[in-house]
């Protein structure tokens, strides 16, 4: 299950970059709001799976409540999941 999460925080750390660095821009300074409804759709459905297979490993792998709490967190941070993946999830 931990190659399934590294793979969903890769995913969910992109899709968090091209809401805020593509699609947002796209819709305020091109008036495109249709590439936030795509991005932001994806990116919502990867937000919640990583956070669902943040709770399953936390229980599966026995994670300290502050390892979790800083994984979940590192999701609404750009970058945040590259870090977590680093830091956190290299040698699990």
């Amino acid at each position: 299950m931990m190659k399934l999460f590294k793979t969903i925080a890769l995913l969910e750390g992109i899709s968090l970059l091209l809401l805020l660095f593509f699609a947002m821009p796209m819709k305020y300074i091109f008036d495109l709001p249709i590439y936030v409804r795509i991005v932001g759709m994806a990116h919502g459905l990867l937000f919640i799976a990583y956070i669902a297979l943040a709770i399953m490993s936390k229980v599966e792998e026995k994670w300290e409540i502050k390892k979790f709490a800083i994984i979940c967190v590192a999701s609404i941070i750009p970058f945040g999941t590259f870090y977590v993946e680093k830091k956190y999830l290299r040698h699990a």
